[in-house]
């Protein structure tokens, strides 16, 4: 007996991007209701993307109280958090309505996403993310061995540290820009190593920059390539300038990614200090629908 076929729409955007093409392509699947685990995984894989994202629509009153669920898939597991697919979901939820806050429950918790509208200029949203939590401080010379750079390629004036915000990163601060551009990473030695250590991936980072605008200019290579804007990573790194002196706190400064595979990213990053600690992370950046489909299984 033939099974039912199911049809299922999808929307996909350009994240942390105000022109088509650039940025970080997210597919969101407006209404996953009744998919399971593997089917989320199977189709996300299909996707091919960074990540796909999945919302669990429920009644108006619960989500009012609880926030809209959602939730994150990279081509190989879920994600308890992870920045362009929070801010890219709010984004397509939102759609006209003309909204200033879209809260999206995720496995790391809630998320609120808040957005700002300005005559002539494309709506900017703003996440806040889990507050940072600062993790290891990690030896150059075993980076530099793990991660496959070369011996004089880290910044020594900056710390190499795991900090998580939803998901810990490492930064890895490097000279600048003729390094940026030649990485190769050794993503084998790089996940044996942060393993070992409680981070999931390496975020590397440059104070020399492309644009004079921007404070940091950075890559994140993992299982599935280059990642053209990661914006989880981009708040533990917004954590990391706060606590290290890169940027003031509460000063909204601009991280470019994505640039050397020619997706440029444009990552808005902030930051503030309550006592001796960091607190209040937020990460936000434009977004473009770029096409709309459907999925037949």
């Amino acid at each position: 007996m033939a099974r039912e076929q199911r049809r299922l729409s999808f929307v996909q955007l350009d994240v942390f991007s105000s022109q088509p093409f650039e940025g970080n392509s997210l597919a969101v699947f407006p209404d996953g209701r009744g998919l399971s685990d593997q089917e989320m995984q199977v189709l996300a894989r299909e996707m091919n993307l960074s990540e796909t994202t999945f919302v669990l629509p429920r009644e108006p009153s619960v989500e009012r109280e609880r926030g809209v669920r959602v939730r994150i898939f990279t081509v190989q597991e879920e994600l308890p958090f992870a920045g362009h697919p929070t801010l890219g979901t709010a984004f397509q939820l939102r759609g006209s309505t003309g909204a200033h806050e879209i809260v999206l429950d995720l496995n790391v918790g809630k998320v609120p996403v808040q957005f700002e509208e300005e005559p002539g200029q494309p709506v900017f949203g703003e996440m806040t993310q889990v507050d940072p939590e600062f993790g290891e401080r990690h030896d150059r010379a075993a980076v530099v061995r793990a991660s496959g750079l070369r011996e004089g390629d880290i910044d020594p004036s900056l710390p190499i540290q795991t900090i998580s915000t939803g998901v810990p990163f490492t930064v890895v601060p490097v000279r600048g820009l003729e390094i940026m551009r030649g990485l190769r990473v050794d993503l084998r030695g790089s996940e044996e190593y942060l393993e070992r250590c409680g981070g999931k991936f390496f975020y590397f980072v440059s104070r020399e920059t492309v644009d004079p605008a921007a404070r940091l200019h950075a890559r994140m290579m993992f299982y599935n390539g280059e990642d053209p804007a990661t914006g989880s990573a981009a708040g533990c790194a917004a954590a990391w300038m706060v606590a290290h002196g890169v940027a003031e706190p509460e000063e909204r400064v601009l991280i470019e990614q994505g640039i050397e595979m020619q997706r440029p990213s444009r990552i808005f990053v902030r930051a503030a200090r309550h006592d001796d600690r960091v607190v209040n992370v937020r990460v936000g950046g434009n977004v473009v629908e770029i096409l709309r489909g459907e999925v037949t299984f």
